[in-house]
C-alpha cells in the first residue's frame, strides 16, 4: 500500500483537493445569506453537504488512483448499458429541474445521470477506438459505428430537453474521435455532417427562452430585468471585486442581486471578494490539472490510457471555459458548474473519480519510465556486490 502512494502522481492528487477545500469556502461564504433568505434553509445547508459529497469524491478518487485503469475497459459493454438505462429511466422516473426532467430524486440527493455520462462516454470511447487502432483509417467499420451510440445518447440528452449538457458532451466526444487517430479528410467529413444535423434541426431545437439567453449575454443592458439580468450582476461582482477584492465573506451580490450565487456563478463571488488574484488562482489550478493531464496522456504508450486521459482533461477544460464564459459574457448562460468549485454532488464525484483515473495513469506511466532507467542502468546493488567480490579475490590471492 506504502509503495503505491509513492507512486501517486502528487500534482493530479493535491491540486482538485484545493480547488476542492478552496470551494467549500466559498460556497460557504457565498450561500450563508442566500439559503436562509432565498430558499429558507440552515445558512450552513450547502457547506454540511458539500462536505458530504466531497468526502464521497476524496474517496472515490483515491479508489480509482488505486485500481487499475485497464479494469475500465472490460467494463465497457456495463458502463454503455447503464449509460442508457440511466437516461431512459428519466422520461419515466426524472424530476423536473429549470425545465429539464434530467435529474432522479434519490432522497438524500438529487442525481444527475448525465454527469455519469460525460465520463462514462469518454471511458466508452476510448474503449472502442482503442481496440481498432489497427483499422483506425477505415471510416466505415473503426469510425461511424461508436458514433451512432454517441448520437443515441446526445439525442436522449437533448429530448429532456438538455441543449447545453448535450453540447457539452459532444465537445468531449469530439476531442476523443479527432485524437484516436482518425484521417484528416474523415474530421471534415464528420464536422460537416454534425454542422448540417444542427442547421437542419435549428427550427427544433431554437426556441425564443434559447435565444434570450444569446441576447442576455450580448447585448444584456438591452433587457437589464430580463434576460440580462444575471450577467449584469455578474458585472458588477467582477467590476467591484477589482485587483484584491473586497474580503472574503464582503461580497454584496451574494446578498440576493446574484442568482445562484454558490453554483453558476460562484466565480463571480470569488472575483468580488478575492478580486483577480483569487481568480487567476483557480484559473491556475484548473490549467495545471489540464496541463498535467494532457502530457500524461501524451507520455502514456498504451492507447485506451492515452484517450482516457485526453478525455478527462478536455472534459474539465470544457466545462471550465463555459462556465467562465458564461460568468464573463463571452459565452451564454448554459448553467454549467465550475469544476471542484462550485456547489453539486453528482458533479463533484465524478469529477474526483475522473481524478482518480487520471491519476492512477499517471502512476502506470510513472511506473515504466522507472523500469526503463533501471534497465539502462546497473543497481547500485550490483554495482556494490562486483566491488565486494574484486575486493574478495584481492584478499584470497594476497
Amino acid at each position: 500500500m506504502l509503495q503505491k502512494i509513492k507512486t501517486f502522481d502528487f500534482t493530479l492528487f493535491f491540486t482538485p483537493l484545493a480547488l476542492l477545500a478552496f470551494g467549500t469556502v466559498m460556497i460557504y461564504s457565498a450561500s450563508m445569506v442566500y439559503a436562509p433568505v432565498a430558499l429558507d434553509l440552515p445558512s450552513d445547508h450547502f457547506l454540511h453537504k458539500q462536505f458530504l459529497w466531497g468526502g464521497l469524491g476524496l474517496f472515490s478518487m483515491v479508489l480509482f488512483a488505486i485500481i487499475p485503469y485497464r479494469h475500465l475497459q472490460r467494463l465497457t459493454k456495463l458502463i454503455v448499458l447503464l449509460m442508457l438505462l440511466s437516461l431512459a429511466g428519466l422520461f419515466v422516473f426524472g424530476i423536473e429541474v429549470n425545465n429539464a426532467q434530467s435529474w432522479y430524486d434519490l432522497g438524500f440527493m438529487n442525481f444527475q445521470p448525465a454527469e455519469f455520462v460525460k465520463l462514462g462516454l469518454i471511458i466508452y470511447l476510448a474503449s472502442v477506438y482503442a481496440r481498432k487502432q489497427k483499422y483506425i483509417e477505415n471510416f466505415s467499420q473503426a469510425v461511424v459505428p461508436p458514433l451512432i451510440l454517441t448520437s443515441l445518447i446526445l439525442g436522449m440528452i437533448v429530448l429532456q430537453p438538455d441543449i447545453g449538457t448535450a453540447a457539452i458532451i459532444g465537445f468531449i466526444a469530439s476531442m476523443v474521435v479527432t485524437s484516436s487517430g482518425i484521417r484528416l479528410r474523415h474530421i471534415i467529413v464528420l464536422v460537416s455532417i454534425t454542422v448540417s444535423v444542427l442547421v437542419l434541426s435549428a427550427t427544433q431545437l431554437v426556441t425564443d427562452e434559447r435565444l434570450s439567453r444569446f441576447s442576455g449575454a450580448f447585448q444584456p443592458f438591452n433587457a437589464p430585468d430580463d434576460s440580462g439580468y444575471h450577467l449584469i450582476q455578474s458585472y458588477v461582482a467582477i467590476g467591484t471585486g477589482g485587483l484584491t477584492g473586497e474580503g472574503l465573506g464582503h461580497s454584496v451580490q451574494k446578498l440576493g442581486y446574484l442568482p445562484e450565487p454558490h453554483t453558476d456563478f460562484i466565480m463571480a463571488v470569488i472575483a468580488e471578494e478575492l478580486g483577480f488574484l483569487g481568480v487567476a488562482i483557480v484559473i491556475g489550478l484548473l490549467s495545471t490539472i489540464v496541463l498535467r493531464g494532457l502530457f500524461i496522456s501524451k507520455q502514456c504508450d498504451n492507447a485506451f490510457g492515452s484517450l482516457l486521459a485526453l478525455g478527462i482533461s478536455s472534459m474539465i477544460a470544457i466545462q471550465s471555459f463555459i462556465n467562465l464564459g458564461a460568468m464573463s459574457g463571452m459565452l451564454p448562460i448554459t448553467g454549467v458548474t465550475l469544476p471542484f468549485v462550485s456547489y453539486g454532488g453528482s458533479s463533484l464525484i465524478i469529477l474526483m473519480t475522473s481524478m482518480g483515473i487520471l491519476n492512477n495513469i499517471a502512476r502506470s506511466v510513472h511506473v515504466k519510465e522507472e523500469q526503463k532507467t533501471r534497465e539502462k542502468q546497473p543497481s547500485s546493488h550490483s554495482f556494490n556486490q562486483v566491488q565486494r567480490n574484486r575486493e574478495g579475490e584481492r584478499v584470497w590471492q594476497n
